[in-house]
């Protein structure tokens, strides 16, 4: 009786042995479900982006020519040649990662008013796998444009999927207060002969005017790069009128930015929307043909 007894135990303990065997060697096994793959590793399913066209960036301060520098910022009769010398040297901004984005600003001081003007380069990569550095460059210029409320740049670009600017979209179709006007052609240098009056003051003198004329007002533009557009803004202080001219362009997975204000002490006196928009899409043309870093 006692050896029968203890046959089933042993039997028992054979198994539960089996079966542990068996689950340890079927967890180093490789097959379906199974994970042979070393650590960090990607999985070979995984879609990479593709790398932008850009690996570098230009040296900024010297990417603009002198020519084109003393056309957008000249300088008084009296000013010696080195101090024009020194001003066109520009300031080079300071970033974090020359490597990644660069720039430059200029300034011009006069009794009748001031002038900015700056430059920055900004090489964009993308870190999704499923995301080209160029795919990623086109969404950020797609937000840019989307906050300038530039007409159609929503439907221009291909981020219009994602649920931003999907939303983007939407308020450009809803026409929202901010909007610009629409209608403006898609793009062209504004006219020698059109004046400086497509803009004035908004409020009681202390807010940002919107372009009312079509060949000026803020548009997007087909002539530069990938993608392209410019904005217009004028507006008063206590000091006096500014007009702020901004141009973004994408060259696949770089955004260029050029900023370019006139400020004028005298408040009769409006900055021109064609002098300052024609000098600086003209500066945009040449940085685009440039082509930038390798």
């Amino acid at each position: 009786m006692q050896r029968r007894a203890y046959a089933p135990a042993a039997a028992l303990a054979a198994a539960v042995l089996t079966t542990a065997l068996a689950g340890c060697s079927g967890g180093s096994a490789s097959g379906p479900g199974g994970d042979d793959s070393k650590p960090g590793q990607l999985d070979a399913s995984a879609s990479g982006g593709a790398p932008g066209k850009y690996h570098s960036l230009p040296e900024p301060c010297g990417y603009v020519s002198p020519a084109t520098l003393r056309r957008m910022l000249p300088g008084t009769e009296d000013e010696s040649e080195e101090e024009a010398e020194r001003r066109y040297r520009g300031q080079a901004t300071i970033t974090y990662d020359t490597d990644r984005r660069v720039g430059c600003r200029w300034k011009l001081e006069t009794p009748e008013g001031t002038r900015h003007l700056t430059v920055d380069f900004e090489r964009v990569v993308s870190y999704q796998t499923d995301v080209s550095d160029e795919d990623r460059a086109q969404q950020l210029y797609g937000r840019l444009a989307t906050a300038a409320h530039i007409p159609a740049a929503a439907s221009a670009s291909p981020s219009a999927t994602s649920p931003s600017a999907g939303a983007s979209a939407g308020a450009h179709a809803q026409g929202g207060a901010g909007a610009k006007a629409k209608g403006a052609p898609a793009s062209g240098s504004p006219t020698p002969s059109s004046t400086g009056g497509s803009g004035t003051p908004g409020g009681s003198g202390a807010g940002p005017g919107k372009g009312s004329d079509a060949e000026l007002a803020p548009r997007v533009l087909d002539d530069l790069g990938d993608d392209a557009f410019v904005d217009d803004e004028l507006a008063t202080t206590g000091t006096g009128v500014h007009r702020d001219i901004k141009v973004v362009f994408r060259s696949s997975n770089v955004l260029v930015t050029i900023t370019y204000d006139q400020w004028s002490t005298d408040k009769a006196h409006i900055p021109s929307s064609a002098d300052l928009q024609g000098k600086a899409h003209a500066l945009a043309r040449e940085l685009d043909a440039g082509h930038f870093g390798n």
